[in-house]
């Protein structure tokens, strides 16, 4: 386009209604790898999370550039990443607020603008932006689309030297350089259907000199050595609402003096407070328990925060809309609360108590990494943890309650196989004992575990700890999630990277998502 036929040139946020005219100049500036277009969905998830990052140029009102970027913590590019590990395979679940680097994932002109110098304005605004969220930098993987024709001859590192030297023509290479950005390392199979770079990438990255650090970085910074505090809880009679906390208190207070970033309840462990409906019917029953949960959730988030531990409740029964279903809390130690559901319903509780399935399905973001919940029966269903995999889940606590040795080994194997297949930590807690003024809770057996993936740098069982079987006690035990970085990357086998998406594909309708 001509300069005189420009009638205005705007820079805007992208909004949802963009997304038709977005994937057209996707698709021409990317004429070479024209399958890969962002799906709408994933633009709206971009908005959702971060809609300072995703601008685009419009002149005449017609989009003819875009620039899609997130925020990550500096130490996922200090090692060595690929373009699915930094955007959690185009989930984006590895953008996060508490992150000091501003990571750009995707930058394009339409031809028919090219020559504009939109893509400077595009750097440009992104600067800005850095030095507006303080954030330490930029960077992102910068292709080398020339790369191609001396792959044969040399490598990667003597191919962006002769760039510099001025000895080879790159484009891409040359028009980063020239808006301050260093590139610092090779990025080996960083974009798989590159060939054009021969799969590689360049690190490039521009540093903000106005960035300035402050209290709050500290506080807010992820840990990766996370101390989990397993709580096999003795089901035995309690008279009040108070004597269950009291006792509850004890386990927090104890796990908070281990230091333990995490105290997890098995699921229903307030059971015992049915004993005084005895009388009623078992639906009936568990309805009154359903008037504790309001309270329970209360008073684990004071503990949360008293205690400086991150609380996971467990679960218990919740009345919605005259509904009942199998709830849980993950209370915070800033004081911050976010509810989980059961979404299997086991045949018994449908039976007895008449309970339905929730459709809740996301991960909370802790300041010890990305987590998920699945309550008992949820993770028998490898279809849930996947899910959660793909939303970036380093840790997946799984609440449990079962009578018998077959109902335990169902939810121990079943967690046990999750951990390898997506490449996590699992933590499972029960209940032991019994309750015979309990209808439909008569026994509990248990064993408390926490299971690794199967690699080198983990147990070669995948058990990292387990609790004395039907023995009240309580776990405690570290985890790297430095560990989990390296395996995805470099494991002896890699489950989530090695799936065949060409041939299958998992996914929450669109109309369930963190319902």
């Amino acid at each position: 386009m001509k300069a005189e036929n420009i009638e205005n040139i705007q820079l805007r946020y992208l909004t949802a209604e963009d997304y038709p005219a977005l994937a057209a100049t996707m698709k021409a500036a990317y004429a070479s790898m024209a399958h890969n277009i962002w799906e709408e969905e994933q633009i709206k998830i971009l908005i959702e999370k971060f809609p300072e990052g995703q601008v685009a140029l419009k002149i005449n009102n017609e989009i003819a550039a875009v620039a899609l970027s997130i925020i990550v913590p500096d130490k996922k590019i200090d090692k060595h990443h690929t373009y699915d590990s930094i955007t959690g395979k185009e989930t984006f679940s590895t953008h996060t607020p508490h992150g000091n680097v501003l990571y750009g994932i995707d930058i394009f002109v339409h031809p028919s603008f090219r020559g504009m110098k939109l893509g400077r304005r595009l750097y440009e605004y992104r600067r800005e932006l850095c030095e507006k969220l303080n954030l330490k930098g930029i960077a992102f993987g910068g292709r080398m689309p020339n790369y191609h024709k001396y792959a044969d001859e040399m490598t990667p590192k003597q191919y962006i030297q002769k760039v510099r030297d001025k000895e080879i023509h790159d484009s891409v290479l040359n028009f980063q350089i020239s808006n301050d950005f260093r590139p610092t390392r090779i990025l080996r199979n960083y974009l798989p259907d590159d060939k054009l770079s021969d799969k590689n990438a360049i690190l490039m990255e521009w540093d903000n000199i106005y960035y300035e650090e402050v209290e709050e970085e500290i506080t807010q910074t992820t840990k990766s050595v996370v101390r989990l505090g397993l709580i096999q809880w003795q089901m035995r009679a309690y008279k009040s609402f108070e004597d269950v906390m009291e006792q509850a208190e004890y386990f927090v207070d104890t796990l908070s003096g281990y230091r333990s970033d995490f105290a997890m309840f098995p699921e229903y462990f307030n059971a015992p407070l049915m004993a005084d409906y005895n009388h009623l019917s078992e639906a009936e029953a568990i309805r009154k328990l359903a008037e504790f949960t309001q309270r329970f959730k209360e008073r684990f988030s004071e503990l949360a925060m008293q205690y400086n531990i991150n609380i996971i409740t467990g679960s218990m029964p919740e009345v919605v809309d005259d509904q009942l279903y199998n709830i849980g809390f993950l209370c915070r130690r800033d004081g911050s609360v976010e509810r989980y559901e059961k979404i299997h319903i086991t045949p018994d509780e449908v039976k007895a108590w008449g309970l339905k399935g929730g459709s809740q399905v996301k991960v909370f973001d802790t300041d010890c990494g990305k987590i998920g919940i699945l309550i008992c029966y949820d993770s028998e269903f490898p279809e849930l943890s996947r899910l959660l995999a793909d939303q970036g889940m380093d840790i997946l606590f799984v609440p449990f309650l079962t009578d018998t040795q077959n109902g335990f080994s169902r939810v121990r194997y079943c967690a046990q196989a999750r951990a390898i297949e997506n490449e996590c930590y699992v933590a499972i807690a029960g209940s032991v004992g019994n309750l015979p003024k309990v209808h439909n809770m008569d026994i509990q057996y248990s064993q408390s575990m926490v299971f690794t993936p199967c690699d080198f740098a983990f147990p070669a069982d995948g058990i990292k700890a387990a609790a004395t079987p039907n023995t009240e006690m309580i776990l405690v035990e570290d985890v790297d999630l430095d560990l989990l970085l390296e395996l995805h990357e470099q494991g002896s086998v890699k489950n989530l990277k090695d799936r065949r998406k060409d041939l299958y594909s998992l996914k929450l309708l669109p109309d369930r998502k963190n319902k």
